[in-house]
């Protein structure tokens, strides 16, 4: 007399089977990293077409769910009942839980820390070209030290209100908040960040923040808010001239990065 494996457990096995068969034909035969969301997406369409098949009559149907039926209802197995009741609450508690701890591994996709601006944007509801504009502050560093010393102070009390608690107060991306986040923030004492740019970039990451990013040219991870909607033009200037002054980098022109790049 042969042993007949239960319709239920025939459904568990086929798409255990196509789960891990699909992990090892990307990982192990072609070498592929597999996105989560398709993974996703591809066993939600598997799982629906199993038990479409599993249930295609009334007769496949009972057989399917008598398992499930027999243990909801009958009393001799209440113990088991009690058991996979408790248990599988636990196991989708932990699965959530996880899935919400913030994860400080590398990103999966190539993540270009500097993406390439758009020539124009539009900022404070005016359309500028970041290739010409300057900080209108910028002069006062040689023309007028003492006033250039209180737009940097009124710029360090904005970034201190607003941004050292993702960014730090030493500029370093070590804030209170920065390990909530995903990735984490730059460290602008960094000499491959800030020093690298100029005022005019910085001027057009922090207005439009994060989701002010190219999407032709996704992905990019950004979780900067759109602080044109809380600081005036003013401010975010003012925030450039503090962080420039505070890490002792001097801003990029246009001209150094033209030859720069021709190097």
């Amino acid at each position: 007399m042969t042993m007949r494996i239960p319709r239920l457990l025939q459904a568990v096995l086929v798409l255990a089977g196509v789960y891990f068969g699909f992990i090892i034909v990307f990982d192990y035969v072609l070498g592929a990293v597999i996105p989560r969301s398709l993974l996703t997406m591809y066993m939600f369409f598997v799982t629906a077409g199993v038990f479409m098949v599993f249930t295609y009559d009334e007769e496949r149907t009972r057989e399917l769910v008598a398992p499930i039926k027999a243990l909801v209802e009958d009393p001799s197995r209440r113990k088991v009942r009690n058991l996979v009741f408790v248990i599988i609450p636990l196991l989708v508690g932990y699965g959530v839980y996880n899935k919400m701890q913030p994860s400080f591994d590398a990103p999966v996709e190539l993540r270009t820390i500097h993406p390439a601006p758009p020539s124009t944007a539009k900022i404070y509801g005016e359309r500028v070209n970041l290739l010409t504009l300057e900080n209108p502050y910028r002069h006062t560093e040689t023309e007028d030290p003492d006033l250039f010393g209180e737009y940097v102070q009124e710029g360090a009390a904005v970034y201190i209100e607003n941004c050292q608690y993702c960014h730090g107060d030493k500029l370093d991306g070590k804030g209170p908040f920065a390990e909530g986040l995903n990735p984490t923030p730059l460290n602008f004492q960094d000499i491959g960040t800030i020093a690298q740019l100029q005022e005019s970039y910085l001027y057009w990451r922090i207005a439009t923040g994060g989701p002010g990013l190219p999407k032709e040219a996704a992905p990019w991870i950004s979780s900067m808010p759109v602080w044109q909607n809380y600081l005036t033009e003013e401010e975010i200037w003012k925030v450039i001239l503090f962080l420039y002054d505070y890490t002792g980098h001097a801003p990029r022109s246009w001209g150094e990065a033209h030859d720069a790049g021709g190097h």
